[in-house]
């Protein structure tokens, strides 16, 4: 049996949708929102150890999803661990970042932290480093269309972004195949574009020129605040751009494409989804 927790996140939704419904139990923590999954549900609550012990009761494998409450994973990945371990799951596949175990992307830390409990746990695992998802990018996309430019500070560096989709289809090939057990695979897009390429790509679809304004961090950072994102948010997107100038999410090593047997989900396409409904 399969437990995917994270069950009614955006991610969590289209791996539970790719598994054979007898074979997988939803753990989430509002069972009630995961009513529509069409399989057996399950409360799972990373802040309350004991929901975890009885949402993993059977579990062969279990999906672990990363949290998204900054700064309070580690503690909520260790409760889940611990609780796999207990149920006598025989594995732990865990959606990572990329490169989690270097110190580059900002968001790699909590990723290593966890990363390194299951290691510590001895219960065999499969990390799934997760680059970027298109998605992330659906409000500046949106707004470029709106306002004819998109502006940030990373500069020439790339992206190799794919959809949650892609990411979910991968989850699938490796919760039900074989041959996974402790490997590590980094997943990203095709291709690799920089945000010049997005600014002309929202331009094909939106029928008006779209450009991209580079600008320096401080110069981001102020932008940010003036137009109502809070500080430590803003200062968060500004290093996340100064990851990209640096080509940390440039990678394209093609992986989840083997994983997932076809190609990534461009870019463009991410765009006509958003301009287009």
């Amino acid at each position: 049996m399969i437990v995917v927790t994270g069950a009614t996140g955006s991610l969590g939704r289209l791996v539970v949708g790719g598994l054979p419904a007898d074979q997988v139990v939803a753990a989430a923590r509002t069972p009630e929102k995961a009513a529509d999954l069409g399989v057996e549900v399950r409360e799972a609550d990373y802040d309350r150890p004991e929901t975890l012990d009885k949402a993993f009761v059977g579990a062969d494998t279990v999906l672990l999803i990363s949290g998204n409450e900054l700064g309070k994973r580690v503690s909520q990945h260790a409760a889940a661990i611990d609780a796999a371990k207990r149920a006598g799951a025989s594995r732990i596949v865990y959606t990572s970042a990329p490169y989690a175990d270097t110190p580059e992307l900002v968001l790699a830390p909590e990723h290593k932290a966890t990363e390194q409990l299951i290691r510590d746990s001895g219960v065999p695992f499969t990390f799934l480093r997760n680059g970027w998802y298109h998605e992330n990018y659906g409000d500046t996309i949106a707004r470029a269309a709106t306002t004819g430019e998109v502006v940030g500070s990373a500069g020439a560096g790339r992206v190799a972004s794919a959809s949650r989709a892609d990411f979910a289809a991968a989850a699938v090939a490796v919760l039900t195949g074989s041959g996974h057990e402790n490997k590590i695979y980094e997943l990203t897009g095709d291709t690799a574009w920089m945000f010049s390429e997005l600014a002309a790509e929202i331009a094909a679809v939106a029928g008006h020129p779209v450009t991209y304004r580079d600008l320096s961090p401080a110069e981001h950072q102020a932008h940010l605040e003036a137009a109502g994102t809070p500080s430590e948010v803003a200062a968060f997107v500004v290093a996340l751009d100064q990851n990209i100038a640096a080509g940390t999410l440039a990678h394209t090593p093609g992986t989840l494409r083997e994983l997932i047997g076809r190609p990534t989900t461009p870019i463009a396409t991410a765009i006509a989804d958003v301009l287009k409904g």
